[in-house]
């Protein structure tokens, strides 16, 4: 079989003793996801997956600021001049590359070590041992830009304890290494200096379990804030509806409900409505798959309806920060208008 291993510009795919090596290599970017990086990683998982010289994987980014800090979106909104084809084709290769991940064969062990926004946490958080440190920042903060939290988002979400995966769907709010563990993003907590001795340990020849190894290496999980806000997220974001969870944001003084508000209060209205449905559907979900479908079919007309265009504009383009949602309020996003992005696609993703 053709070995995989090479050095391109944005991603380094190499064989180091039994462990397939992948490495995101744009770190000026943080590590951003593009087209050609997905193919890349798919095309070396592919190859691996019937390799018996590999017998783990494992995927990190380049620099220490970011493993992944999501997908290019600014190049999604550079491609939309000529139609949804490339966003489309870009989404049905990334969510196909998302399901592979959660079901490869073999130990894939992600190094969620800096930034990990998006796309990133696609390509680490359906991994089998997903490694935080303390450097670690999660988040989905595809609201801010007129889309909704995609890559299986919503699935993972749907999945925290109480109403945590609501808080941080609708708000984009960034996780610690130990928030992610809390919410089900990570398992294991390893400090940033001892990555290399893990990926040497996990590398190297022999028939040491890679899960004796990381529960070697690993330390225990630091307090979590989220867990100690757990309560108050859980009361705060108890409704059914947007207009319950506003309500909700303003019996108290708190701090994070004070930031809660006004993040809320900046994000597209429709993407919150979408999100929020999305994350209470995906609870009734059997597979990762079910939830990447639906995911496909929301992102895919936010798109063409020019939401997620005109969120990309304001915050990466013109940075004027002033997006002009439609509609723009949230009592004009009628029950109509959400279930119409749900309805099935002329041509739905499939894996």
């Amino acid at each position: 079989m053709a070995e995989p291993d090479g050095a391109s510009e944005d991603v380094i795919v190499r064989r180091e003793g039994r462990a397939g090596r992948l490495t995101l290599n744009r770190p000026k970017a943080l590590n951003a996801l593009t087209f050609d990086m997905v193919k890349t990683i798919t095309a070396a998982l592919q190859a691996w997956s019937h390799d018996t010289a590999v017998e783990v994987v494992i995927l990190d980014g380049a620099g220490e600021r970011a493993m992944c800090a999501g997908g290019d979106v600014r190049w999604l909104y550079d491609q939309a001049a000529s139609g949804s084809a490339v966003a489309r084709a870009f989404w049905r290769e990334e969510y196909t590359l998302n399901s592979m991940i959660a079901a490869y064969p073999k130990p894939y062990v992600a190094l969620m070590d800096g930034i990990v926004m998006g796309g990133g946490i696609g390509l680490s958080a359906h991994g089998r041992h997903r490694i935080v440190t303390e450097r670690s920042q999660l988040a989905m903060p595809e609201t801010t830009i007129g889309l909704i939290p995609d890559v299986g988002g919503t699935f993972l979400l749907s999945r925290a304890q109480g109403r945590l995966g609501m808080y941080l769907g609708l708000t984009g709010a960034r996780m610690s290494g130990a928030d992610a563990i809390q919410v089900g993003f990570a398992d294991h907590y390893i400090p940033a200096a001892k990555l290399p001795l893990l990926v040497e340990r996990l590398s190297a020849a022999g028939t040491e379990p890679v899960d004796d190894i990381i529960e070697d290496v690993a330390e225990p999980v630091p307090a979590s804030l989220l867990a100690a806000n757990r309560v108050l997220i859980d009361r705060l974001f108890a409704g059914d509806t947007l207009a319950a969870i506003h309500a909700n944001l303003l019996t108290t003084t708190d701090p994070l409900a004070t930031q809660a508000r006004a993040d809320l209060a900046t994000r597209s209205p429709k993407a919150l409505a979408l999100t929020l449905e999305a994350i209470r559907r995906a609870k009734s979900y059997a597979t990762l798959d079910d939830a990447l479908r639906v995911e496909y079919r929301l992102c895919t007309r936010l798109y063409e309806d020019g939401e997620f265009i005109e969120g990309v504009r304001a915050l990466l383009v013109d940075k004027d920060k002033a997006p002009k949602w439609s509609p723009p309020r949230l009592d004009e996003v009628t029950p109509q208008l959400v279930a119409s992005y749900f309805a099935p696609l002329a041509e739905e993703w499939r894996h």
